[in-house]
């Protein structure tokens, strides 16, 4: 589906409330003028409910259209992978220090050509190539692939590295405090800041 439609479906599908179109385009990171040909072109095909209130029109999604189910089903997915992902690393027999997701699939704007990018940081006394680890961390690049179709983007760091990337401070780590969803351990913020959490 074309991501403009596919982004203002997604703001529609979580919520009963009616959304102007500013509303909407503000939700899903678009251009008002770019969302409000969409919302017509959906309200015209019956996707979409629009009604005028004063001087706009405000939409909802038409739970009644038999494709809403499957566009609710959709909108869904990213907290699936989410519950998929927890689940999978919470199983693991070498537990990391952290984990959590990053980047455009955090934020709900990825693509089919994006990465999912995870971050992991490898507890202290494992080897990076650990066979357990490494084990542990080629079968959830594969899940990845065959949950999504997108391939894992896998940043992993020991604890030592951690401590020197806190000290360096690269933009990267502004970017994972921004939209980072902690799947094990600390929340990105206690581990990026260390001390109380018992990180380095």
């Amino acid at each position: 589906m074309p991501s403009v439609d596919s982004a203002v479906l997604a703001v529609l599908a979580r919520t009963t409330r009616a959304q102007t179109g500013r509303q909407v385009a503000l939700a899903a990171g678009r251009s008002p003028s770019g969302v409000r040909p969409v919302l017509d072109r959906l309200a015209e095909q019956g996707l979409v409910d629009s009604e005028r209130a004063g001087r706009a029109y405000i939409y909802t999604l038409n739970r009644e259209h038999l494709a809403a189910p499957a566009i609710e089903a959709l909108a869904g997915l990213r907290s699936g992978l989410v519950d998929r992902l927890r689940q999978e690393i919470a199983e693991w027999r070498i537990a990391p220090s952290h984990a959590s997701l990053f980047g455009s699939t955090a934020r709900g704007d990825g693509d089919a050509a994006s990465d999912v990018d995870l971050f992991i940081v490898r507890p202290e006394g494992t080897e990076a190539e650990d066979a357990i680890w490494r084990g542990q961390l080629d079968r959830l690049a594969e899940g990845v692939r065959r949950w999504t179709g997108n391939h894992a983007g896998i940043a992993e760091l020991s604890t030592d590295q951690l401590a020197a990337l806190r000290e360096r401070r690269p933009p990267v780590l502004t970017d994972l405090d921004a939209d980072a969803l902690t799947l094990f351990g600390p929340g990105v913020g206690a581990l990026l800041r260390g001390g109380d959490d018992g990180s380095p």
